[in-house]
């Protein structure tokens, strides 16, 4: 008896747990469960300094511009490679500079095609000139009229500019590397001494081409002193011609001719007039101009002419409507045209040689090595 009660009151317990299970588990089940959580943004790392942007061209082959400059950029001038920069000096009839020329009163042909000049003004910008002097033994006489000239343009010199001395005879030799210290040339233009015979065309090449290599100013310029009689040179007229353009070097020379010398000869013209013809075209050629004494006294009036003239120059700018980049000799002619018609001339170098594909400059010509000192 004891042992039925017992099983039925296990039974009720088993069924009891039977029911609180399944009531629990449907209860369970019909709870919503739980939303997900929005995913996390990923842990936000620095950002990376982005790149400067490259440098933009400009519609000219080879300007360069940023489209915002940097610290260290402020106050930097980018030149664009392709921008011809001509020295011009425009006198009138008499020879006299003008000096009230306006942009509009220029033109400026390349190889016959008109440019458009970009900007014109006249500033008396640094120069960097080399004092070349013959030497040689037909000089003796005319080198302390030459020494002192050439030491009045030393003391002409203001603070920017430099400039160094050569002398030359059989070859060129420099005497004193470019300075700005004008005791330390003068001192180097007492040193010459003459002797030996004249290669003109040798010492202009090669001290043009130390010019152009190393001139810290982009105005640069000769002035040579010479009788002209050119016996010893290796070189030829053409070669020196194309090596002033390459080089960019205004020539000044100051030929001392003697006038027995420049009358002509029974079979053509005299060797004088064979030299001052010469120089004259040297002179041309570069933008430059030929000085021709009939008086040692005259050399202190030229010596200031010279450096006046190099002082009081127009700059125009422009670039070519022919961008090619072949290394190939472009003319140019700049012609002045006033609107009061007054009868003027410019005076300028006679072209210049295109930058070839991939360079920045024109290599040096170096047809001659100049000698002595080394710089």
């Amino acid at each position: 008896m004891r042992y039925s009660a017992f099983l039925r009151l296990i039974s009720v317990i088993a069924l009891s747990l039977l029911l609180t299970v399944s009531t629990i588990i449907p209860a369970g089940a019909s709870r919503q469960s739980p939303k997900p959580q929005p995913p996390q943004p990923p842990q936000q790392t620095p950002p990376k300094q982005e790149k400067k942007d490259k440098p933009k061209k400009d519609q000219r082959q080879g300007a360069a511009v940023d489209n915002q400059p940097t610290g260290e950029d402020i106050g930097k001038i980018v030149v664009d490679t392709d921008l011809v920069q001509l020295d011009v000096k425009v006198i009138d009839q008499a020879n006299r500079p003008i000096y009230d020329m306006k942009k509009d009163d220029f033109a400026v042909y390349e190889d016959k095609i008109r440019q458009d000049v970009e900007t014109v003004s006249r500033e008396e910008v640094p120069l960097s000139f080399g004092l070349v002097i013959d030497s040689s033994g037909s000089m003796r006489t005319k080198l302390p009229t030459v020494s002192e000239a050439a030491t009045g343009l030393v003391k002409q010199m203001r603070t920017d500019d430099e400039a160094f001395i050569a002398q030359f005879k059989d070859e060129a030799e420099l005497v004193q590397e470019f300075s700005r210290d004008k005791g330390e040339l003068e001192e180097a233009i007492s040193q010459i001494y003459t002797g030996g015979r004249t290669a003109l065309l040798d010492a202009i090449i090669a001290t043009a081409d130390y010019t152009q290599e190393k001139a810290k100013n982009r105005r640069k310029a000769l002035v040579v002193f010479t009788d002209g009689l050119d016996r010893d040179s290796a070189v030829k007229e053409q070669q020196v011609m194309s090596a002033m353009k390459e080089d960019e070097v205004q020539v000044y020379l100051v030929g001392f001719i003697d006038e027995e010398e420049e009358k002509s000869g029974i079979f053509g013209r005299s060797s004088g007039k064979k030299a001052k013809d010469l120089l004259i075209r040297l002179a041309e050629d570069s933008g430059g101009r030929a000085f021709f004494p009939k008086d040692l006294s005259e050399m202190s009036a030229i010596a200031e002419q010279i450096a006046k003239d190099l002082r009081t120059q127009y700059v125009l700018s422009y670039y070519p409507k022919n961008d090619r980049r072949d290394g190939s000799f472009r003319n140019i002619k700049v012609v002045v045209n006033p609107k009061d018609n007054r009868k003027l001339i410019a005076r300028t170098r006679q072209g210049y040689y295109s930058k070839k594909e991939g360079e920045s400059g024109q290599p040096l010509s170096n047809k001659k090595t100049l000698g002595g000192k080394t710089p």
